[in-house]
Order: structure tokens, then sequence, then C-alpha cells
């Protein structure tokens, strides 16, 4: 069951939904807290096993009929399994959501209610967001931007017009993502009868649209201002990487996954560059 459970909530992706979360509250607050800890802890394990042991449970008959699924990039689960991976997500919740919920404000405690019904909503029933194209690129990339938000104000932040700018082009890094990385399930999610912002699309112009995307976030990068303007550049890798497939037609969709399998690791390189940039970043303001 352990197994299981760290497979469900695909560990290669932890650092996606942990580092925004500590990269917003650590420049805000400047300090090393013990709810820094925690709210890291729960954006790294507990997050991730409901977001994708969820997905994982009520995508099991669509996962069937996908060749990636079964490995770093989705687990298929036993469906004996399923019920144990609702309560392990749910119970290995409740106590976080509890505390930063007692050290949060009326604000905070909105975000954080929405960061996790978009979790709830993308795959479970009766919203499975997933299947409305458009939709399923926003939530998913509400994923990964709330918990960023949620940082700043539970450190005490207040939005501003930069870190507004820095967000919404996360934001767009994050819709550009999902549909791109929803172009190799073109096929599967067709047979399956599952609607995407692929299956609408199609897959070439869906990864012309990712690349719309990723190139409107660095552009709006740029206009932050060294040295957050710096990371306008970390949407080149990304552009480079799904660059190829921008003419793919939906029967050899799947091609993509090569790309797809690059932006995994791009992503911890760019991680490592953002560090980088919030360190100057608090070099420069202290």
């Amino acid at each position: 069951m352990i197994t299981d459970l760290l497979a469900a909530s695909r560990p290669i992706s932890w650092i996606n939904t942990a580092f925004p979360f500590a990269a917003a509250y650590l420049l805000v607050s400047g300090e090393v807290d013990l709810t820094l800890v925690i709210g890291t802890v729960f954006f790294l394990i507990p997050y991730n096993l409901a977001m994708y042991g969820i997905n994982d449970v009520f995508d099991y008959a669509s996962d069937l009929k996908n060749p990636r699924k079964g490995g770093v990039e989705g687990a298929l689960l036993d469906p004996r399994r399923h019920r144990g991976v609702l309560i392990a997500a749910g119970l290995s919740c409740l106590p976080f959501l509890m505390y930063l919920v007692i050290v949060g404000d009326p604000v905070s405690w909105l975000v954080l209610a929405i960061s996790m019904f978009a979790v709830y909503a993308y795959s479970a029933p009766p919203f499975r967001f997933k299947e409305i194209p458009f939709l399923d690129s926003i939530t998913s990339s509400t994923h990964f931007v709330s918990p960023a938000l949620f940082g700043l104000l539970l450190a005490g932040g207040t939005p501003d017009a930069g870190s507004i700018t820095i967000l919404v082009a996360f934001f767009l890094w994050g819709m550009a993502s999902h549909a791109f990385g929803a172009v190799q399930d073109v096929v599967p999610d067709r047979d399956g009868g599952i609607a995407s912002i692929a299956t609408v699309l199609g897959a070439a112009w869906t990864v012309r649209v990712a690349l719309l995307f990723w190139t409107a976030a660095g552009v709006l990068m740029l206009t932050t201002g060294p040295p957050a303007a710096w990371a306008a550049v970390l949407a080149i890798p990304y552009l480079i990487a799904a660059g190829p497939f921008w003419r793919v037609d939906d029967a050899d969709s799947a091609t993509a996954n090569r790309g797809w399998k690059h932006f995994l690791w791009i992503n911890y390189a760019c991680g490592f560059a953002v560090t980088m940039l919030l360190i100057i970043t608090a070099i420069t303001s202290a």
C-alpha cells in the first residue's frame, strides 16, 4: 500500500507545488519558521497524493488504454487500492489543513479552499474539470499557482503589481504545460471518450497555443525589471522542447511524449535557476 501511495503521489512532481509555496513564503517573511516547514511538507507530499491519487482513481478506466501510465507519468492502481488511496489522501491532508487555517486569515483561507477544490474538481465527479476543454488547463495551472499565492498571503504579504505580474506569468506557464502534456494523450483520450483542450483543438494547434502561452509568460517577466526579469529566458528551454511538435498530426501525437520527458527535467533546471534568482533578490533587497 505504501508503494502504491508513493507511486500515486508522483514523486518526480513534488517540487512543482512545494517550491512555489516555499519560495513565496520565504521571500515575503524572510525567515524559516514552523509554518514554512509545515506548509512546504504539505505541498510536497499530501497535496500531491490528493491531486494525483484522486486522478489515478477516477481515470483508471482510461489509463488502462494509455501506454504512458504505469510509471513516473502516472500510476495504474489496482482497483482494490482505490478506496485506500482516497482515504489516505484525505487523512494525510487534514492535519496540515487544520494548522494552515489556524495560522492564516480569511483571505488565505479562500485561496487554500480554491486550491483544494481545484485538486478535487479536476478529476472527481461530478465536476471532472479535466474533461471540460480549456477549463482543464486553467484548473491544472491553479494547482501550481495557488500554493505560491497562498504562501505570499500566509507570510503577511499583499500582492502588488510586480507579484501579480509574476503570478500571471506563472499561470500562463502552467496552462502551457498542461496543454502540451495533453497533446501526447489525444488518441487514448478520444478512444476513452475524454475531452480535453488537445482533443478539441487537435495536436498541432494545442502545441502552438502552448508555445504562445510560454512566450507570453516570458514577455510578461521582462516587464518586472531585474533581477526577476532575468527569468524571462527560462521560457526558451520549453519552447525548444515543444517547438519540434508544432506541426504534429493527431495520429502521431504520442511522439510529443519525447518533448514531455524533456519538459520534466527542464523543470528541475529552471527551478534551480529561479532559486538562484530568489537568492540574488533577497541579497539585493536586504
